[in-house]
């Protein structure tokens, strides 16, 4: 397995607050957590714990998911009345370490780290410090329409070369039909074949910060799907919007190369197509080379302002590394867990209703995470993701060459970090 250098941030872990003498509840009684978490389920996983630890109770509120919980997350922080914990997805981790989010949790959680991969456990570790316990990881694979794929006679493809010819044989057998889309706004896609490639978006080295948005494997990845859409042979149409939705439920949407999370996403917008999908790896950059990356995913944090961090650190650990919360996590709440327990755990479950024929479903998850190597990201991920989605934007309706907008978004990301006070170099 190949395994990326742990991600550091030795720029700021002098301004990181390091976390001494704190104990949980104590001799002074029950305390009570607040918790900002998004996932369905999530109040089941709380009603489970509190009613097993008075002792620490959780308070949950919802605070929207992903960028939107960040964002709110940052501003509580610098007002002073972040939560206690809150759900964190990998890419916006870095940039909340940078600002001082979240707690130092080393001293709280070394007892746990075995029960996650190296790779995964990096995604929360940085310049040697922990800063949250993995929940959920989503490894990157190639979720398709079984049923057409057979019916048109087309292989499910195992390489991107592959990927092509399927591609071609799906337009000749079916005009109407094409294997997938791929719109500017897949950064996350992306960043993850890029990863597959060979490419390294940000890296560190002691101080000294690389940018490799624009690496010649990354561009070479760029030119690779700019040919496909040049040829006619995928789509750039945004996903999930009701003509993409259609296409779905019609058959002529063949495939979404994206990660393990995404069978329950299509059967809630094509519910009667459930039974006619599989899912296989994402198909090799390099032949023979069965790493992936990581799409999607996130982190329990615990933030600086939490008044009892051993207490929260006991429910992230809790939650995201035995039995009993792999359990939850899997039966309410429908995540793919980030411990190695909790995957050999699935492997046991049922397979998503969307393709219930596929009994192999949950092995082969865990095959393909045994192999999945973390995007390493950068501080400031979000200005990545919004210069990237508008230059290729730009790119695709212009038809300008696709790696003008990789290029263009790791000038911008080179110039903001420097402004920011990084040291920082191209490639």
């Amino acid at each position: 397995m190949r395994i990326r250098p742990l991600v550091a941030f030795a720029a700021t872990a002098a301004s990181v607050a390091v976390l001494s003498g704190c104990g949980a509840a104590g001799s002074e009684g029950p305390v009570t957590l607040e918790y900002w978490a998004w996932p369905a389920g999530s109040q089941a996983v709380v009603d489970q714990w509190n009613e097993a630890n008075p002792d620490i109770q959780v308070k949950l509120t919802d605070a929207g998911g992903g960028d939107e919980s960040s964002a709110k997350l940052l501003t509580a922080s610098r007002a002073g009345n972040a939560p206690d914990l809150a759900l964190v997805e990998y890419t916006t981790l870095p940039s909340l370490i940078v600002a001082d989010v979240p707690l130092d949790i080393t001293d709280h959680v070394g007892d746990v780290q075995d029960a996650f991969t190296e790779g995964t456990w990096a995604q929360t570790t940085f310049d040697g410090a922990v800063f949250g316990v993995p929940q959920d990881v989503g490894p990157m694979a190639f979720v398709y329409r079984q049923d057409r794929f057979e019916e048109l006679g087309i292989p499910v493809p195992t390489t991107w070369q592959e990927f092509r010819s399927a591609a071609v044989a799906v337009k000749e057998a079916d005009p109407d039909a094409v294997i997938t889309s791929l719109p500017p706004t897949e950064f996350g896609f992306f960043a993850g074949v890029a990863t597959q490639a060979g490419g390294e978006w940000w890296s560190v080295d002691g101080d000294q910060w690389s940018v490799g948005i624009a690496d010649e494997a990354s561009l070479e990845v760029a030119d690779y799907f700019e040919q496909l859409a040049a040829d006619g042979l995928i789509q750039t149409q945004p996903l999930l919007t009701p003509e993409y939705n259609a296409m779905v439920n019609e058959g002529t949407m063949l495939s979404w190369p994206s990660a393990v999370w995404a069978p329950n996403v299509i059967e809630s917008v094509a519910p009667d197509t459930a039974g006619n999908w599989g899912m296989a790896p994402l198909p090799q950059w390099t032949p023979g080379d069965a790493a992936v990356a990581y799409q999607g995913g996130s982190a329990v944090v615990v933030t600086k302002d939490s008044e009892h961090p051993e207490a929260a650190a006991e429910f992230a650990s809790w939650l995201n590394a035995t039995e009993e919360g792999n359990t939850l996590l899997l039966d309410e709440q429908s995540l793919y867990p980030a411990s190695s327990l909790g995957q050999e755990m699935a492997e046991s479950n049922d397979p998503p209703s969307l393709m219930p024929q596929q009994s192999d479903f949950y092995s082969l998850a865990a095959e393909i995470s045994a192999e999945t190597v973390p995007v390493t990201w950068g501080p400031n991920v979000n200005l990545a993701k919004s210069v990237f989605e508008d230059e290729l934007g730009k790119a695709v309706r212009n038809g300008t060459p696709w790696r003008d907008a990789f290029v263009a978004t790791q000038e911008a990301v080179v110039a903001d970090m420097t402004e920011t006070g990084f040291t920082v170099s191209d490639g």
